[in-house]
């Protein structure tokens, strides 16, 4: 069991994680976008997004980029610190 545990440690790399975290939070920040189009203006959640990325501006396309790069590069963030870190861990048992 000790060498499984060791053998799945070593397939979890930063690469396939940062892409799919970065695509996780790129369609979330996307659905939030949609939702704030489509709801009414009390329900919308840009002014969650607004202080976490740098740039951001409802309904400007430089806002809407600056969001999705945001988006995007704290995927890649959460993977550098996650990644080691669980490697860390799931060797230490």
């Amino acid at each position: 069991m000790t060498e499984e545990i060791r053998t799945n440690t070593q397939t979890l790399s930063i690469v396939p994680t940062g892409h799919a975290l970065s695509l996780l939070l790129v369609i979330s920040y996307l659905l939030c976008i949609a939702f704030g189009l489509l709801a009414p203006s009390e329900m919308r959640m840009y002014e969650a997004w607004a202080p976490l990325l740098p740039g951001f501006e409802w309904l400007t396309l430089s806002g809407f980029m600056f969001g999705l790069i945001g988006a995007y590069l704290y995927g890649w963030y959460i993977a550098v610190v996650f990644v080691p870190l669980y490697r860390f861990f799931a060797q230490r048992k």
